[in-house]
């Protein structure tokens, strides 16, 4: 019975044999493809993200056979009546003619669409699952620095792809881009002459965005995936805490089949979910927006989900400015624009990257770990993220509060003060909510592992109380509860003359030991449940004089 469990499947047998006899990597493919992986739906967040921009290849290579990226002027002449006639950019013309005149165009540019809206944002699910969980920890610190810049590569593959068809909407946002770049100090001007080659708007900002969308930044998005998942595959992911995990082992299964199967059957749902918005869903309507026109806009206008923040910033930011040497012939800085340009996607996308290496830093903890962590064992952590989280919801929401003052008949300047509020106050209240909530949760899994779980058995006692009797957890769920680990924290211990550890003296020093003792340790042992003894809430006997009562 042994030997046919440990047999090698023939459908890796097969293959391997043949590669071994002529490559010589039988070996190889045996060990890779019984490879054992930790097992959860979570995991799969990541593939999402993968299949998504294997879409986005796939789509993006059709496009491109019959995109035209010039900003030359040209007269419509195509099959869309209302636009006949009318003067615009060859992009623009391109642009219809694969909407309305290439089989299966307006289905493939639809599909790209979407495909690039589900990239970005199952890597920001995939991200805060990483984050939540600690799965960001030692080893894995590169892993996740490569997944921060993905995440910022994305958003510029996403705008430059934004601004390729120059209808009148990405028009718009291509101005604001524009202006961004003009006002950054120093930098700002070499900046602008090299995506406008001039003068906004100038003949070469297409061609060159086309290049940038095409070929720079996918280059590079490819070579940093490849290296994610060759990390991934090497490292595997943390495996979820519960019965027989520890930083020790792997529980899971093999890569072929149960995982592959899994993979497979992944790509082909996310695939059908693109194939499927891009078929009834209709997004980006070019053709209604009109080509663009640097005298006109149009109202309501935002950009894709992705850059809501960015825009919400840019409403909210007051007209702020500093004029050097108190005169505006020495040059100004529009606090207005800098500020919204740099500190949100600076505050978000510095603070993901460095996490890891400052939590190191607090706690101390410098082990090797291959299990997640529930959200609620880590407070503060978890606090951390929903307040990043609010800051982003409310700068996102706030992007679009024209449209919010127009549907809810609030005033324009009423919304744009709440915001400015809400976006300062709202992540302060996120974390302190945050935190009492995690650490309601630990008293709750105190409770369990000290008194059980309701069983809906009333018993009422020899004195006439009633209780509910308890019964202990199931084994998987007592296991789960009792992976928790407290937060390492820095040893606080002094030396026999009194002098503390040599990371922790002088001002940097005493901060790290005060950060470390509000960040880290114990915070609900699982013995600090409430309420009853555990002898109170003992099994139903049989016998006596006792009566029970099942409650439904």
């Amino acid at each position: 019975m042994s030997g046919e469990l440990n047999a090698v499947p023939k459908a890796i047998g097969g293959p391997s044999s043949f590669l071994d006899d002529r490559l010589g990597a039988g070996n190889f493919l045996k060990r890779n493809l019984r490879k054992i992986f930790p097992d959860h739906w979570t995991y799969l967040l990541g593939e999402v993200a993968l299949y998504s921009f294997i879409i986005l290849l796939l789509t993006g290579t059709f496009l491109t056979l019959w995109f035209k990226p010039g900003m030359e002027h040209v007269i419509y002449d195509g099959s869309y009546p209302p636009l006949k006639g009318v003067g615009m950019s060859q992009a623009y013309a391109s642009a219809l003619e694969i909407s309305f005149d290439v089989r299966g165009g307006l289905l493939m540019r639809q599909m790209h669409h979407w495909a690039a809206l589900l990239f970005v944002a199952s890597m920001m699910v995939h991200m805060l699952r990483v984050f939540f969980m600690g799965a960001y920890r030692k080893p894995r610190e590169l892993t996740w620095l490569i997944g921060v810049i993905l995440l910022t590569l994305a958003l510029a593959e996403g705008l430059t792809g934004y601004s390729l068809p120059d209808d009148l909407l990405s028009g718009a946002g291509l101005r604001i881009t524009e202006g961004v770049a003009i006002s950054l100090p120093l930098v700002g001007t070499y900046i602008t002459f090299f995506l406008f080659g001039g003068e906004y708007p100038g003949m070469d900002v297409i061609s060159r965005f086309y290049s940038l969308h095409i070929l720079l930044i996918p280059g590079i998005l490819l070579a940093l995936i490849g290296a994610h998942v060759v990390l991934t595959w090497v490292q595997k992911h943390t495996q979820m805490p519960g019965r027989g995990a520890s930083n020790h082992n792997v529980v899971g299964a093999p890569f072929y089949p149960a995982f592959m199967l899994k993979a497979g059957a992944m790509f082909l749902f996310t695939f059908a979910l693109i194939a499927g918005l891009g078929t009834f869903a209709q997004i980006n309507p070019i053709w209604i927006f009109g080509p663009y026109n640097p005298a006109d806009i149009s109202a309501g206008s935002q950009p894709d989900f992705y850059m809501g923040f960015l825009e919400g910033a840019l409403r909210l930011m007051p007209a702020w400015e500093i004029n050097l040497f108190g005169t505006a012939h020495a040059g100004t800085l529009p606090l207005s624009v800098i500020i919204p340009a740099l500190v949100p996607m600076g505050i978000i996308m510095t603070g993901l990257a460095l996490y890891p290496f400052l939590e190191r830093w607090v706690t101390g903890d410098n082990r090797a770990m291959h299990v997640s962590e529930r959200p609620r064992n880590n407070p503060h952590r978890t606090s951390i993220g929903m307040a990043a989280i609010v800051f982003y919801g409310v700068l996102w929401l706030l992007g679009a509060n024209d449209e919010l003052s127009a549907n809810f008949q609030i005033s324009l300047n009423w919304t744009t003060y709440i915001g400015r509020v809400a976006v300062l106050v709202g992540p302060v209240l996120a974390y302190i909510i945050t935190y009492r909530i995690c650490l309601g949760l630990q008293r709750y899994d105190a409770a369990v592992i000290g008194h059980g779980v309701e069983s809906g058995v009333i018993k009422r006692l020899p004195h006439g109380e009633f209780i509910e009797v308890h019964t202990p957890p199931i084994d998987t769920v007592e296991d789960l509860l009792r992976s928790k680990e407290p937060v390492p924290m820095l040893p606080a211990e002094e030396d026999s003359a009194g002098i503390p550890p040599k990371g922790m003296r002088g001002p940097l020093g005493k901060l790290r030991a005060t950060m470390s003792k509000a960040y880290g340790g114990e915070k609900i042992p699982l013995d600090d449940g409430h309420g009853h003894d555990h002898d109170e809430h003992a099994a139903v006997g049989a016998g006596g004089d006792d009566k029970s009562i099942t409650q439904h």
